[in-house]
Formats: C-alpha cells, sequence, structure tokens
C-alpha cells in the first residue's frame, strides 16, 4: 500500500458526524445535556428535519429518521468493539458518576501498553449509537516509523515541511 503520510486530499480537519435518529429532539439534548454539544444554525433550505451541534471542535448532524422507530437499529449491547465515536475528558472519576448520576447505562474497560494504562467507559446515545469516554492522552500516539510520539490531543500528523535554505547577507 501505499505511503499517504502525503495527505493527498490536503485534508486540514475532521468537520462532522451524521447520524440518522428516530427522534431529532431527544438526541439534540442528549448531545447537549450529557456531551456538552451546543445547538447551531442549520440551513434553511433542507426539507427534511434535523438539528446541527457544535463542539469539542466538530459537528453532529442529527437526521430525522424517515420511518422511526423502524428506520433505526438500535444498539442494547454496550460492545466496547463496536463502531463508536470517542471523546477525550478531564477525570474518569467525574465521568463515571455523572452517568451514574443521569441513568445512563455504561461499560468500563483498561487498556495496558508498556506500562501505561488507559480507562475507557462506554455507552449508547438514544439511538444505539456508541460514545467512548477515555483518558487516552495518557497513551502515546507513535506512527509506525517510530520517529515522533505525541500523545493524541495534542498530535499532527501532518508531513514535515521542507525547510527554506537560510540565506545569510
Amino acid at each position: 500500500m501505499k505511503d499517504n503520510s502525503e495527505n493527498p486530499l490536503r485534508l486540514s480537519s475532521l468537520n462532522h458526524i451524521s447520524l440518522v435518529v428516530e427522534s431529532v429532539e431527544e438526541s439534540t439534548d442528549f448531545y447537549q445535556n450529557v456531551l456538552g454539544f451546543v445547538p447551531v444554525r442549520r440551513p434553511g433550505s433542507f426539507k427534511f428535519d434535523g438539528s446541527w451541534l457544535f463542539g469539542h471542535g466538530f459537528g453532529i448532524h442529527l437526521l430525522q429518521s424517515e420511518n422511526p422507530p423502524n428506520g433505526i437499529n438500535k444498539k442494547t449491547r454496550i460492545n466496547p468493539k463496536d463502531n463508536h465515536i470517542s471523546f477525550q475528558c478531564e477525570s474518569m472519576e467525574m465521568v463515571e458518576k455523572k452517568l451514574t448520576e443521569m441513568g445512563i447505562e455504561w461499560v468500563k474497560q483498561r487498556v495496558e501498553e508498556g506500562g501505561i494504562y488507559v480507562d475507557q467507559l462506554f455507552f449508547h446515545d438514544p439511538d444505539g449509537f456508541m460514545i467512548e469516554i477515555c483518558n487516552c492522552d495518557d497513551m502515546p500516539v507513535i506512527p509506525l516509523n517510530g520517529e515522533i510520539v505525541h500523545s493524541c490531543s495534542r498530535l499532527n500528523l501532518r508531513p514535515p515541511q521542507p525547510q527554506l535554505p537560510v540565506v545569510k547577507s
């Protein structure tokens, strides 16, 4: 496989994810009041119900299912190996406490690599989409070429820019 470290599409960041939901209102409430996203204006030209939220550096676009409740294949079992989105947090203990207070069922997992431990909490949104909260910054992200070690929130894998020669006068 060809080395893609050159960023052939010139991608700069994650803009948003879209989720088809059974209830835009219920899902907006969840993403706003559980995960801290802020509702933002959505183009009025759309001819379908939805909600846009922004937070943590990217957007979540909620799209009303055309056939609720049969339009959503809700997951009920929390499986850490399922599709999910992950958020870094400041305090795992606080997240555990808050999720418990909110009555949200969660599963905890711990990953170890080279004596470094990462805690992960997994839970579902109202439509069964999995959310992970972790202290992943404790785990270094090491590119396969092994040259740079960073934590994931500080990582920028853009290829190095060529250095311009210094001209002395």
